[in-house]
């Protein structure tokens, strides 16, 4: 039942932080791009690569934890579905060029955001 509790948990504080940093930055950014998920989305690449590297090799930290971190945080924090949804509204309205750069640089982003975030763990 703890695992359950841990992971409501982070998923109710991973969404709040979701919505947050997207709105602040599709505010600033504007939304005809999906800045604001883009950016998301990357952050919680280094967020996992660095959470699951640095607890996994470097921290005793009860398992657990992972389920209130990785499966409820960032699970509730990035949602890869919304690019996807993204990706299809751009190809829909004849954006395919934008639709082309927003899919590849968020794969091609990520994996290195992701590279970025596990070096860190390791660092440390």
């Amino acid at each position: 039942m703890q695992k359950y509790l841990l992971i409501a948990l982070g998923g109710a504080l991973g969404s709040v932080a979701r919505y947050g940093v997207g709105s602040m930055v599709g505010n600033r950014m504007g939304v005809r791009f999906p800045h604001g998920t883009l950016v998301v989305n990357l952050t919680a690449c280094v967020i996992i690569g660095f959470a699951l590297t640095f607890m996994g090799k470097r921290v005793g930290i009860d398992p657990e934890w992972r389920y209130f971190g990785s499966l409820g945080f960032i699970g509730a924090y990035s949602t890869f579905s919304t690019i996807e949804w993204e990706t299809l509204e751009m190809l829909r309205s004849g954006a395919f060029g934008l639709a082309a750069l927003y899919a590849v640089g968020t794969l091609i982003l990520g994996l290195g955001a992701t590279w970025c975030g596990a070096a860190i763990g390791e660092a440390l």
